[in-house]
Parts: structure tokens; sequence; C-alpha cells
């Protein structure tokens, strides 16, 4: 995708950026499930950044990252287990 470093993006290019379709985009916005910006209520603009957040919400982690981060709270409590 050309100019990648863009912080605002088109609707066009919101949805080459998230890789998802149309739809599922308008889907998002009507809902306001997603922040936009719609300057004299004309074209629909996202912050590349709200895009990112958005995408990057509901994480699943491994299961190494999951003891990982057990074995670290047991650490930095000072419980003996």
């Amino acid at each position: 995708m050309e100019n990648i470093e863009k912080k605002i993006l088109s609707f066009k290019e919101a949805v080459l950026f998230m890789d998802v379709s149309k739809s599922l985009l308008y889907k998002l916005t009507s809902e306001g499930r997603i922040n936009f910006f719609k300057p004299n209520n004309g074209k629909v603009y996202f912050r590349k950044e709200d895009l990112e957040n958005w995408m990057m919400q509901n994480e699943v982690k491994s299961i190494t990252s999951l003891e990982e981060s057990i074995i670290d709270k047991m650490r930095t409590s000072g419980r003996k287990y």
C-alpha cells in the first residue's frame, strides 16, 4: 500500500490497511465500534492509530506467554508456592 506512513486514512485506504471488507468497515462505523471523522458530513476518515488499536484488541496469548506471566507475578508477589 502506498503512503504507509500516513496518519490519516480515507475509507478506501482503511479497508486496504485493515484487510477487511467495505461492508465490515461500514458496520463498524455505523455501530460506533470504531472511531472516525466526517468533516463537513462528507467523506469518512480514520486515524491509523485508531485502526491499529481496534485490530489489536482481544489478544489471545500463547500458553508460553501465559506461563511466563504467571511465573513473573509469582516472583514479584514474594509469595512462596
